[in-house]
């Protein structure tokens, strides 16, 4: 964070100062994790359901913060404020002013946020000093604490923003206005919450709407509902995409045998080969979006094409491939799931597995609301018409994915439920054969618990004598 005193930080936040010298700077980074914490840093104490932050105010003064920030005083310097949450959005809204020459871009869309922000960052690292943090910090708590990452030394700051209602960007865009703003899709993740793709494409479209006449609007031209988004903004549009109209476009695309794409990226400056390293042929969207910002900021096409080639994985449990000394490949993408990326990473999961069993062990899709049964059908039905050798479902609430999968007649693999994840793990251990391709994916309940048990498998091979 830029230096500020707890006296302005007071006046920002419009809290009132406990316990604290008035001149006492903050030079440090704000965090709400006393094990993240810098000497002069910002202690933000939250008092949670299972956990008080203000519990640990003590330690974190002993570690060397300048104050804490909490709702009450804790008898050690800091401020005091009605909320943490209104009081990082002011302060972060206050840094950004106070950074002219910054440039932020901002992110959204149903699926990828988080992975393409990451590729955004690797590929403007290239061009000066960039905050793009690992991880899903795109809500209220997360979009604070990485605009707060800012200093003045930052050139560009990525901030991914995710919504599960109308008005949720529009909040996020008020803190710091994006002079690039980038929509991926627009797909069934949240259904639940907006109720259609409609209603999410009326919340995502927020972002474009606030960027202003000098910015720049990077829409997804193979999405109708995002390339639509054009007509919500004053900004100057660039349409990214495999379609005709895309003014960055991939042509040419193949797969290997790993499921890594290549294809030519053709801009209005220029065209250039690209071969990637991550797997999935939906990450050649992905790409084409980072690949736009940083053409943007001033790369460009032969440069942009060399960084695309290097970009990797960042944030974890996200498409990452590993392979076990058996043989086995597994496909880590465990971190959440919802209709649109369950069915890329089974995409992935065919095209590397050509001509190798493959087996998809997926878990419950969450926040579907009313079509929570269909959704878990489609990809089931999806996994069928791909031909997965080898199909579980983990839990009760996923199997609708097992009677989508019952839909297909052609399919011919097997298709089982597993209680649980100790379940699915000892299915798994009993019939691994070598030059299987394994697929993990779900919401987060727990479904990572397979791809770690297929890791430290593997890492007990290596050990073996």
């Amino acid at each position: 964070m830029i230096r500020m005193t707890l006296d302005e930080i007071a006046a920002i936040t419009g809290g009132h100062l406990v316990n604290a010298d008035p001149a006492a700077t903050v030079t440090g980074g704000v965090e709400y994790d006393t094990r993240a914490l810098l000497p002069g840093g910002l202690f933000v104490a939250f008092a949670g359901e299972k956990v008080d932050g203000h519990d640990f105010a003590a330690g974190a003064i002993a570690a060397g913060a300048t104050g804490v920030l909490g709702t009450r005083d804790t008898g050690q310097p800091g401020i005091v404020v009605d909320d943490p949450l209104r009081a990082l959005a002011a302060l972060a809204a206050v840094v950004v002013t106070r950074l002219p020459d910054l440039v932020v871009v901002g992110l959204t869309g149903s699926s990828g946020k988080t992975t393409t922000k990451d590729y955004i960052g690797q590929l403007l690292a290239h061009l000066g000093e960039t905050v793009a943090p690992a991880g899903s910090l795109n809500n209220e708590l997360g979009f604070p604490y990485t605009v707060l990452k800012a200093t003045p030394a930052t050139r560009f700051l990525v901030l991914e923003m995710g919504a599960r209602g109308i008005g949720h960007i529009r909040y996020l865009t008020d803190m710091a206005r994006p002079r690039i703003g980038v929509v991926l899709n627009v797909g069934a993740a949240h259904i639940g919450e907006f109720g259609s793709v409609e209603g999410t494409a009326q919340a995502k479209g927020e972002l474009v709407e606030a960027l202003d006449d000098t910015g720049v609007a990077i829409l997804n031209a193979d999405d109708p509902l995002v390339s639509a988004m054009a007509a919500r903004t004053g900004a100057r549009v660039v349409l990214v995409g495999e379609a005709a109209a895309a003014t960055v476009r991939a042509e040419d695309v193949t797969l290997d045998d790993r499921g890594r794409a290549a294809y030519t990226l053709v801009t209005t400056s220029g065209s250039a080969p690209v071969r990637l390293a991550v797997t999935g042929r939906h990450q050649v969207g992905n790409t084409l979006a980072a690949a736009a910002v940083a053409l943007e900021a001033g790369m460009g096409p032969a440069a942009v094409a060399a960084a695309l080639g290097e970009v990797g994985i960042v944030s974890g449990r996200r498409m990452d491939v590993f392979d076990r000394a058996d043989g086995v490949t597994v496909i880590d993408d465990s971190y959440n799931a919802n209709p649109s990326s369950t069915a890329a990473a089974l995409r992935a999961l065919a095209a590397m597995g050509e001509g190798r069993r493959t087996i998809a062990v997926l878990g419950f899709m969450a926040e579907l609301g009313e079509h929570e049964i269909s959704g878990h059908q489609e990809v089931g039905r999806l996994a069928a018409e791909l031909g997965v050798d080898r199909l579980v479902a983990v839990a009760g609430d996923a199997a609708p994915i097992l009677q989508g999968a019952a839909t297909v007649p052609a399919f011919k693999g097997e298709a089982v439920l597993a209680a649980d994840q100790a379940e699915a793990v000892a299915l798994l251990r009993d019939d691994l054969q070598p030059g299987d391709v394994v697929l993990v994916k779900g919401s987060r309940y727990r479904t990572w618990e397979v791809a770690d048990a297929l890791r430290a498998d593997a890492a007990t091979e290596e050990v073996s004598p």
